[in-house]
């Protein structure tokens, strides 16, 4: 009887994206990750019976897109959520997650973005959350966007924020999704305020010393809570 671990969907949005950390601690796991970008024409499973979970990724794209892949993608939600599988929305895949259950995806009124640390206020339900990882939410987490979600009837606000209130729900048990990024390496990082740079003028936005400063300041708690909520997300004990 063979122990191999069956896949976890990974969903990207651009030719050279990649999983991060988060993928990196999947594969430690045992998990292969099935890859796809269905921007540029791979398809999603009508099924995850085959798969141990779902990861949606940030992009450059809005939720509010008419793009057909941004729209499947919203629509294709439903399956994680009718089977109780996995599901893990970071970023615009948080915002896909709101959108798909009816909630609303907005722009700041002051056009104001996160990019950089920003600080992280748990609600309740997230401190009850916090007990049954055994550490605590970070204090500051990494951010990079310019639109924000409402919580949708039916899921749980997790986290609070300051310009973006929803930072973190979940949608029964298996379902969650992040505004922020806690996937990202020191060197995507550098990647994104370079190829992006122009992002950084934004109204709210850190520049890049702040940003790597705040990266040595916060992420190593930040890399802690990461482990212990991936293990809870896949209902496994840590390797």
């Amino acid at each position: 009887m063979s122990d191999a671990k069956a896949p976890i969907l990974i969903v990207l949005h651009q030719e050279h994206s990649t999983p991060g950390r988060v993928g990196r601690l999947l594969r430690e796991r045992g998990y292969p990750l099935d890859i796809r970008r269905p921007r540029y024409g791979d398809p999603l499973p009508e099924t995850l019976a085959e798969h141990a979970g779902a990861v949606i990724f940030g992009g450059p794209m809005s939720a509010n897109d008419s793009d057909d892949f941004v729209k499947a993608e919203i629509n294709w939600i439903g399956v994680p959520l009718k089977e109780n599988k996995p599901f893990l929305g970071l970023c615009l895949g948080a915002q896909m997650l709101a959108k798909h259950m009816g909630a609303r995806v907005w722009t700041h009124p002051e056009g104001r973005a996160e990019i950089g640390y920003y600080p992280l206020l748990p609600t309740a339900a997230g401190d009850a959350l916090s007990e049954r990882l055994g550490i605590a939410w970070p204090t500051h987490v990494y951010h990079w966007h310019r639109e924000g979600f409402d919580c949708p009837t039916g899921a749980r606000t997790l986290a609070a924020g300051d310009d973006f209130p929803t930072q973190a729900i979940s949608a029964g048990e298996a379902a969650f999704g992040l505004q922020f990024h806690p996937e990202v390496t020191h060197a995507m990082i550098c990647r994104w305020t370079v190829m992006a740079e122009e992002r950084l003028a934004l109204p709210g936005a850190q520049d890049r010393v702040r940003q790597l400063a705040g990266r040595f300041q916060y992420d190593p708690h930040v890399s802690r809570w990461l482990n212990g909520f991936l293990d809870h997300w896949l209902g496994a004990e840590a390797p």
